[in-house]
């Protein structure tokens, strides 16, 4: 295989200085003759040369690279925010290295090690990890992080969030307001501080109207192998939605209205539901969370939740970019506010 062409290279075959060479491949001010920079560059694409952008890195400490770390490219919701991200990143110059976590903490710090060994400088990331010391370790060796969509307690760097609690709370008390007084909750299990602060939204405005809330009430996704069932993070949050809805409908009478902890759960339940015979919304509503693309396009349309989703990786990405830029100096918080979208899931008693 042939070794890769060097600055060197072209200053021999020239029999020019490689300093001279350097100058006008990485675009510098430092005057030199255009006829000699037309010919430098004729050359360098004559022996197929192609810079070292992590040798320049070293050289200058400044990077053009930014890495992002999200528990599942598969999910809808990441793919809007790191679409977000990248019109961010490539507004400012600056290119995405993208690593899938699979919900996975031990996956999730070894794509954290290989991005500051590859002389990464600033990440974004989703955390499903409840650790964070390596973390912390590289934020004091110069790693800009910004967390984004999961808390992360004790975390000194830029988070934005979202209003999960209040999100929870405009969801149920959306349901009660339509009638609904037995309302089941299915998530996936109560692992990451989001699914936490849904339900206990739900939970608390379901005590406020004085509503019951009984343990055939709360499905909640094994998490593991058991039973035959296979873990949410295998099978994927929409099939994950369709075993939840088969474990609630095993049992009679079936509640008035459903709420899940994310718009793929919903798609599954709605098709559970429609497999079994159970029309929605006439027999049992359905309200999501996230506003997902897919939300609008269904049958039912789903009502649901909205979270900026988009909105939340171009802040993520500028925030970090500041950061990076020495434009800001003291860490952060934003917290992202939800709300309702009524669609034709939800009916009114």
């Amino acid at each position: 295989m042939q070794k890769p062409t060097t600055i060197y290279d072209i200053a021999k075959r020239m029999n020019i200085s490689a300093a001279t060479v350097s100058r006008v491949l990485s675009n510098s001010k430092y005057p030199v003759r255009a006829e000699l920079a037309k010919r430098i560059r004729e050359t360098a694409r004559e022996m197929n040369y192609h810079p070292n952008s992590i040798g320049r890195q070293l050289k200058t400490n400044k990077t053009s690279t930014i890495g992002v770390i999200i528990p599942s490219i598969t999910n809808p919701f990441y793919s809007a925010v790191v679409s977000g991200i990248e019109e961010v990143a490539s507004e400012k110059g600056y290119h995405v290295l993208l690593c899938n976590s699979q919900q996975s903490p031990e996956l999730e710090m070894s794509h954290l090690t290989t991005l500051f060994e590859k002389q990464v400088k600033g990440v974004i990331l989703s955390s499903v990890s409840d650790g964070n010391e390596e973390l912390k370790s590289y934020m004091k060796s110069g790693l800009k992080v910004v967390s984004i969509d999961q808390t992360i307690d004790d975390f000194s760097a830029f988070q934005i969030n979202f209003d999960y609690r209040k999100g929870g709370r405009i969801g149920t008390r959306y349901l009660i307001d339509q009638g609904h007084r037995d309302i089941a909750y299915l998530t996936a299990p109560l692992s990451l501080p989001s699914r936490k602060q849904i339900y206990q939204g739900f939970l608390e405005t379901m005590e406020e109207h004085g509503l019951p809330v009984g343990e055939d009430r709360l499905i909640v996704s094994r998490g593991k192998q058991e039973d035959g069932e296979l873990a949410s993070q295998t099978i994927g949050e929409f099939e994950n939605g369709k075993r939840l809805a088969e474990r609630l409908l095993r049992k009679k009478p079936w509640p008035t209205a459903i709420f899940t902890c994310n718009d793929m759960t919903a798609f599954g339940v709605l098709n559970e539901l429609m497999t079994q015979g159970v029309r929605s919304p006439e027999d049992i509503s359905v309200i999501g969370f996230d506003n997902l693309d897919f939300a609008g396009i269904v049958s039912p349309a789903l009502t649901t939740i909205e979270q900026p989703k988009y909105e939340m990786g171009r802040m993520a990405c500028r925030m970090l970019m500041e950061w990076m830029d020495n434009e800001v100096n003291q860490p952060g918080e934003l917290i992202l506010q939800p709300r309702l979208v009524e669609r034709n899931s939800v009916r009114r008693l």
